[in-house]
């Protein structure tokens, strides 16, 4: 089983991906890792990134989830997926993810991200995050859990919904 854990920055994708991944005994894919340096640098610089910034991260993500399900693994990813073009990206991977996505009040996420230290990522890219996120398309089907609770209870609600 391949699970993408997505959403907007800030939103908690790494440690609940991280909790979810422990719990099934496999890899976290973390999307943060596999941004190239002028990704990360653009970032860090309160710049959003552009589709054309992102389609080689994405087709790096999916080659790692190809690499698991190739050898018969399990994987959690940790990524943004903000558009359905970059979920469709990651289903051509051919390892049929699921996708859940983490959905909270941007004034929450907002206050998780001003108050953690060691991201690059800044506050005020939240935004054109939101702005970008697109529902889930036709035929798609995004797995929605509250970002509210601590995020060991999100983990746990996911775990649950996937019966693992």
């Amino acid at each position: 089983m391949i699970v993408v854990v997505m959403g907007v920055c800030g939103c908690g994708k790494s440690s609940v991906g991280a909790r979810l991944a422990q719990h099934m005994g496999c890899d976290l894919i973390e999307g943060d890792v596999h941004h190239p340096p002028a990704n990360r640098a653009k970032m860090t610089a309160g710049t959003p990134l552009t589709d054309e910034d992102r389609w080689p991260w994405l087709d790096r993500l999916a080659q790692e989830m190809r690499i698991r399900h190739r050898a018969g693994k399990s994987a959690v990813v940790a990524c943004s997926a903000l558009k359905v073009a970059y979920r469709d990206r990651l289903r051509a991977s051919g390892t049929d993810p699921v996708f859940v996505h983490l959905v909270g009040n941007p004034e929450i996420i907002r206050a998780r991200m001003a108050a953690r230290t060691d991201h690059f990522m800044p506050p005020d890219l939240l935004d054109s995050q939101l702005a970008t996120l697109e529902v889930a398309g036709a035929g798609e089907t995004l797995h929605n859990f509250d970002v509210t609770p601590p995020g060991d209870v999100v983990a746990g609600q996911i775990i649950k919904w996937l019966a693992l």
